[in-house]
């Protein structure tokens, strides 16, 4: 099952410099994703079901996407467990001028189907069928790693970023940001809570307002690790996006943002921690070349621990990359 989806990028989808949000990139990827699981988790009689977003592996912005551009975001579903849906996605941009295309965005996203008559009841998943069984012990595998990754995401999610007064430049507290947003009707599935989608595009423009600050120039997202759905977030929630730099490199940053939601519509639920993820963002010149990053001050301990962290997984990923390229060089 392959699924298609076509949209021309408008200037309400992009910055002030032209580029294509990373934001607006992640909600369409997030929509084709979530029609073709929900398609194929309704494929065979039985109770109706919605797919609902779980987690987002770790995703690179390849190429950047402009304004006029059209985005032709392709879906198929590449493995299925007992409950749960995989679905890679890829993003390729088109100029319509020159019929000039290139791939911006590649991704892994998986989801569970919920019942429609009741969101709490999780639904069994039509199994797909491989060409090899190589695919499907590949499959696994993937499947058992991101539910123990999803795991140890949620056992750290107690951290919260508080306000401080008079921040010097460059330090976390003077860049850190936080977004308040009333979950409205448009937001929301048709079980009333919230498209993953709408929740990656708030994360990213409190991540972009993150690195603009401390950098004051263009900035770009150039990739974002796994993004975790731990709960799901209602119709009528005040929820508060929250972002914090952890980490610089010469020509990267790395910002830490969490969504926190007030269930106001139930007095009963406390606020907890719904989303957690980590976006890593460059700045461009005017001419869109890559300018250094002004390094972090850390202060606290806290903030020395994180930026520490920080560049475990940047050194992590920039290994990977390296290792990917070895054997292109060697032919």
């Amino acid at each position: 099952m392959l699924l298609l989806l076509i949209q021309i990028m408008r200037p309400d989808d992009a910055n002030i410099a032209g580029n294509v949000h990373g934001g607006t990139i992640l909600k369409m990827i997030e929509e084709a994703g979530a029609i073709i699981s929900t398609r194929h988790c309704n494929s065979q009689s039985g109770e109706r079901c919605v797919a609902a977003l779980a987690r987002v592996e770790r995703t690179d912005f390849l190429s950047p996407m402009c304004i006029g551009e059209v985005a032709h975001v392709s879906a198929e579903i590449t493995y299925t467990s007992k409950h749960s849906v995989e679905v890679q996605v890829n993003v390729v941009s088109e100029n319509i001028l020159t019929g000039v295309k290139k791939v911006t965005n590649k991704a892994t996203l998986w989801y569970v189907p919920l019942a429609l008559q009741n969101v709490h009841k999780v639904l069994e998943v039509p199994p797909i069928q491989y060409a090899e069984k190589e695919q499907e012990e590949e499959g696994r595998r993937r499947y058992e790693e991101q539910k123990l990754e999803r795991l140890e995401t949620k056992e750290r999610n107690g951290d919260v970023i508080l306000p401080i007064i008079n921040p010097e430049p460059y330090t976390v507290g003077y860049s850190q940001s936080s977004l308040i947003h009333l979950v409205g009707p448009s937001d929301c599935t048709m079980h009333g809570f919230v498209h993953g989608g709408v929740t990656m595009k708030l994360m990213d423009e409190v991540a972009g307002i993150v690195a603009a600050r401390h950098c004051k120039t263009n900035i770009v997202t150039a990739s974002v690790d796994a993004i975790n759905f731990h709960e799901k977030i209602k119709k009528g929630s005040v929820i508060t996006i929250s972002g914090r730099m952890t980490f610089t490199s010469n020509k990267s940053m790395e910002i830490e943002v969490f969504v926190d939601a007030d269930p106001f519509v139930d007095e009963s639920q406390e606020r907890y921690r719904a989303v957690s993820a980590f976006f890593t963002y460059v700045s461009l010149s005017k001419e869109g070349k890559p300018l250094p990053v002004p390094q972090l001050v850390v202060e606290a301990e806290d903030e020395r621990r994180r930026f520490e962290e920080g560049k475990g997984r940047y050194l992590q990923t920039k290994a990977k990359r390296q290792a990917k390229m070895q054997p292109l060089t060697q032919q």
